[in-house]
C-alpha cells in the first residue's frame, strides 16, 4: 500500500529536530525506518511530518563515557554499526552477539537501537537487553535533558518515556566489570526470527540481574529469582530451583505462536539457560 501524502523534514541539528517536532503534534521522528515506514504503509499510524534524522552525526557515534564506566550509544547507531564495533568488543560483547542475530542484513543495516527501543515492541530484542545490563537512557527536549532507567524509560506496547517534543539522544550501557557474564536466550521464529519467548541474564560481583521479553508489555525483571540466587555457586540444580513457580507469577499474552501458560514456561526455560550461560562466561 502507497504511503498517504505526509509532510518531510530533515533537520541539521538537534535542536532543529526537537524544534519540529515540538511545532507538530502529528510530528514522528524517522530513525532506520524499519517499522514505522512499513506502519504508516498499513495506516495504522499517519504522522502528519515525518522529522528524518538522518543528518544527524552526533546521533550516530559511539564511545565510552568521560569517566570509562559505561559505553554511550548514540540513538541512531544502527545494529551493523554495533556488530562490527570495538568498543562494543571491550566494552559488552553481548550488545553486538545480540544484534547480529536481528533479522536479516538489510535490517540490521538500516534498523537503529534508537529507533528499537522507542517502538518498544515486547518481541524486540534489546528492551529486555538493556533492562538486565542495568541502562540508561538520555531524552532531550527544549527545556533541557534528563535520564532515565530502563524501568522509567519503557512504559507500554510501543509507549516509552519519549514524550511530544522530545528525543532520545543516547543509550548509556555500564561497561563490564571483571567476573562479569552476561547472555541472552530464547525461543524465535526461525533462526532470525521474532521472539516468542526471551530471557537476558548478567551475573557480575554484584549479583545476578535477568529480565524477561515477551511476558508483557515492558520488559519483567524476575526479582524473586534473582533474590533466590544471591550467595548461590549458580549450579544447574541452583539455578532450576531458584526459577521454580517463575512461569506461574507471570500473565503473559497468547496469540497463535503460543499460549500464555506455554509462553511463561517457554520464558522460565529462558531464564535458566541464559542465566547458566552467563555464569559460564563470567567465570571466564
Amino acid at each position: 500500500m502507497l504511503l498517504r501524502e505526509v509532510e518531510y523534514a530533515r533537520p541539521a541539528t538537534i535542536e532543529e529536530a526537537i524544534a519540529l517536532l515540538s511545532e507538530h503534534d502529528g510530528a514522528r521522528a524517522l530513525a532506520g525506518g524499519q517499522t514505522l515506514v512499513n506502519v504508516m504503509k498499513a495506516r495504522a499510524a499517519s504522522p502528519d511530518v515525518l522529522v528524518d534524522l538522518a543528518d544527524l552525526d552526533e546521533l550516530r557515534t559511539l564511545s565510552f563515557s568521560a569517566d570509562q564506566t559505561a559505553l554511550e550509544i548514540g540513538a541512531m547507531v544502527t545494529n551493523t554499526m554495533v556488530i562490527s564495533s570495538s568498543e562494543v568488543e571491550v566494552a559488552r560483547p553481548i550488545l553486538a552477539e545480540v544484534a547480529a542475530t536481528i533479522a536479516d542484513v538489510q535490517i540490521r543495516n538500516r534498523g537503529t537501537v534508537g529507533g528499537n527501543v522507542c517502538v518498544n515492541d515486547p518481541t524486540n530484542h534489546y528492551p529486555p537487553l538493556l533492562a538486565a545490563l542495568g541502562a540508561t537512557f538520555t531524552i532531550r527536549s527544549a527545556s533541557g535533558e534528563r535520564t532515565v532507567s530502563a524501568e522509567e524509560f519503557f512504559l507500554g506496547v510501543y509507549v516509552t518515556a519519549v514524550s511530544e517534543g522530545e528525543l532520545l539522544t543516547k543509550i548509556s550501557v555500564p561497561t563490564r566489570k571483571p567476573g562479569t557474564g552476561d547472555a541472552m536466550a530464547g525461543i524465535t521464529l526461525g533462526a532470525h526470527g521474532t521472539y516468542i519467548a526471551s530471557a537476558v541474564a548478567t551475573v557480575s560481583p554484584e549479583g545476578v540481574r535477568v529480565a524477561l521479553g515477551c511476558v508483557s508489555s515492558v520488559p519483567v525483571r524476575a526479582t524473586a529469582m534473582e533474590e533466590r540466587l544471591e550467595g548461590s555457586d549458580l549450579s544447574e540444580p541452583s539455578v532450576r530451583a531458584a526459577a521454580a513457580g517463575l512461569a506461574a507469577s507471570l500473565d503473559p499474552p497468547s496469540d497463535v505462536h503460543a499460549s500464555a501458560e506455554y509462553r511463561g514456561h517457554l520464558a522460565e526455560i529462558s531464564a535458566i539457560r541464559a542465566v547458566l550461560q552467563a555464569a559460564e562466561r563470567a567465570k571466564g
